[in-house]
């Protein structure tokens, strides 16, 4: 079992969406380090005109500093970073959880992945209808009222008002962005994908094709919405703790 877990956030947020499972993690042995990527509003460098590159660079430089094999866990928008870091340094990836994570294909990104899902259901759109942008179309903002109800909708009414302010711009080019990765490179990691049965943001169905276009992942479900990390840390440590501890694909 990997001692380090290195946590990726999606896009909007930032490590705090993590706080949540930081002590779950701990109790169960692994040492969590939740990263702010750049341009999202935290951390020395977030006000950067971030792309993918600064992404997994940044997360890259965390890597370097922890020993051993290393663990990511990845949320949302985060899942294309972490497929970029596994294909970058396969030798020190432990394995990769996607939680309601975009586990891409090679070159395609999530708006091609769910053009054909939203012919059927216009909600497999998630929270894209809802989003305020600036005036160059650079970067974009989630409403708090949009974020309420489609990321945060099994929260208490505080928790989910206090995690929707907490919300930052969130630079296009990085979130638009396709990872490009290798069979031989990214494909030989070990992958878990959890599932938010209730997610309206990366709804059930984008994630099954995920997982349908990129098979080979350990599969587990949660009752929950967008946000597992925040609304059932409990069960998404014990999810984590049986895939990292296990030898198993």
């Amino acid at each position: 079992m990997p001692e380090h877990l290195i946590l990726i956030h999606g896009a909007w947020a930032g490590a705090w969406v993590w706080e949540r499972l930081l002590a779950p993690l701990r109790a169960a042995g692994f040492q969590p380090h939740a990263v702010d990527l750049p341009g999202n509003g935290h951390g020395p460098r977030g006000e950067l005109d971030a792309g993918l590159d600064d992404y997994e660079n940044s997360v890259l430089e965390t890597l370097a500093a922890l020993p051993g094999r290393v663990g990511l866990v990845a949320h949302s928008g985060g899942g294309v970073t972490a497929t970029r870091v596994a294909e970058r340094a396969p030798q020190r990836i432990a394995g990769v959880a996607y939680v309601a994570g975009m586990m891409l294909p090679s070159g395609m990104g999530f708006a091609e992945l769910t053009a054909p899902l939203k012919t059927a259901d216009p909600d497999a759109a998630g929270i894209v209808p809802h989003l305020q942008w600036d005036a160059e179309r650079r970067a974009s903002r989630v409403p708090p009222e949009a974020a309420r109800a489609i990321f945060f909708q099994d929260l208490p009414d505080a928790v989910a008002e206090q995690a929707a302010r907490r919300l930052t711009a969130q630079p296009e080019k990085a979130r638009a962005a396709a990872p490009r990765w290798s069979t031989e490179r990214f494909g030989r990691v070990r992958r878990l994908y959890v599932e938010a049965l209730r997610d309206r943001s990366v709804v059930p169905a984008a994630q099954r094709r995920m997982q349908a276009l990129v098979p080979g992942a350990r599969v587990v479900s949660l009752d929950t919405g967008h946000a597992p990390q925040v609304s059932a840390p409990d069960d998404l440590a014990a999810s984590l703790t049986d895939f990292f501890a296990s030898s198993r694909p």
